[in-house]
């Protein structure tokens, strides 16, 4: 499974020195795939040089202009993503089709609830089933030229829609899917919904790359979807699924920690906020626990590789339920840091 995010503003080139190392940073964290709107020309000519910088696969979003999509394939962009009909006639399809035939360029049709064709709106009763339609339209016209390196999103804001569009189409068709619930809101929400949608079509072995929508950071996508797949992974594996779980489990540190109540000791929501990014970004499997108080740590954490709790101006650092350290507060991250070096 490939983890994408997508870049949240308008990129110039006065900005690609900044992006450069936040793309770098989103790789570390385990996305392995980033996608950027492209609605111009002009736009077209920045992600190209941004390609030529990083190391990431970079996907260029194309609507309504079939110009942009050949611009961006002369330069090294990993995929091209059009909407099902926007694109224009036959022969500009046709044009966007040849030239990534030539480059090696993968397409991938991403038909969404908000923008079917209009008999399909019309004349199809489940939304999903509309979807799933208008992406076999697509696929179709595809194949009429045979152009055949191609992937399909069919998103929508509706956790039911989502998935039973993503069944029908697993069922008809080997074609790769990418899967994702669209808009799907603010951080907590759109989790929630994202891994209510994501999860049992994982489980049945339907994806092949996903993202999580949120009206948030691109890092907090990632992570989002980075637990998702955990989480599907574990229900795959007690299911019996174990070739499943294995295409999902992604390996890197599980972070446990406690929500913290009036007993804590130790600032487990300040602490996370500093270290998140950082232990997300290691190439270790390990398990993290981040705990408030001595009830919770270290001896509810102790299958932990490693762990962190306090009590009054004491910070305990503990490996499997053992306390290796006890240092003040103000010296907690520097120990910690230290500890993690060692794990």
């Amino acid at each position: 499974m490939v983890i994408q995010t997508m870049w949240k503003d308008r990129l110039s080139f006065s900005d690609l020195e900044n992006a450069a190392p936040r793309i770098e940073g989103l790789a570390r964290m385990g996305c392995g795939l980033l996608r950027f709107a492209v609605p111009d020309l002009a736009a077209a000519e920045v992600l190209g040089n941004l390609a030529r910088m990083v190391s990431m696969p970079l996907v260029a979003d194309i609507h309504f202009d079939y110009k942009i999509a050949l611009r961006c394939m002369d330069f090294p962009i990993a995929k091209i993503r059009v909407n099902p009909g926007n694109i224009g006639s036959t022969k500009k399809v046709r044009a966007v089709l040849d030239k990534a035939a030539e480059r090696n360029i993968p397409i991938r049709i991403g038909v969404n609830a908000g923008s079917l064709p209009q008999d399909l709106r019309a004349g199809v009763g489940e939304c999903s089933e509309a979807l799933a339609k208008a992406a076999e339209r697509e696929l179709a016209i595809f194949d009429k030229y045979g152009f055949t390196n191609v992937v399909v999103s069919m998103k929508a804001s509706s956790i039911a829609d989502t998935v039973q569009a993503n069944r029908i189409l697993a069922a008809g068709t080997n074609v790769p899917l990418h899967i994702g619930v669209t808009e799907a809101g603010p951080l907590i929400a759109g989790v929630a919904r994202s891994a209510a949608a994501l999860v049992p079509l994982l489980v049945e072995g339907i994806g092949d790359t996903l993202r999580v929508s949120l009206s948030d950071s691109m890092e907090n996508e990632v992570i989002a979807a980075r637990e998702i797949l955990g989480a599907a992974a574990e229900i795959a594996s007690f299911s019996g699924q174990a070739e499943a779980a294995a295409r999902l489990r992604q390996g890197g540190v599980r972070v446990v920690s406690c929500p913290r109540c009036g007993r804590h000791g130790f600032d487990t929501h300040g602490f996370s906020s500093r270290w998140l990014p950082r232990l997300y970004a290691l190439d270790k499997t390990i398990s993290v626990a981040i705990m408030g108080c001595e009830v919770n740590g270290p001896e509810e954490a102790r299958h932990a590789d490693l762990g962190i709790t306090g009590t009054g101006d004491k910070v305990l650092i503990f490996r499997h339920g053992k306390v290796v350290r006890t240092v003040s507060a103000a010296d907690a991250d520097a120990a910690f840091a230290e500890e993690l070096d060692f794990s």
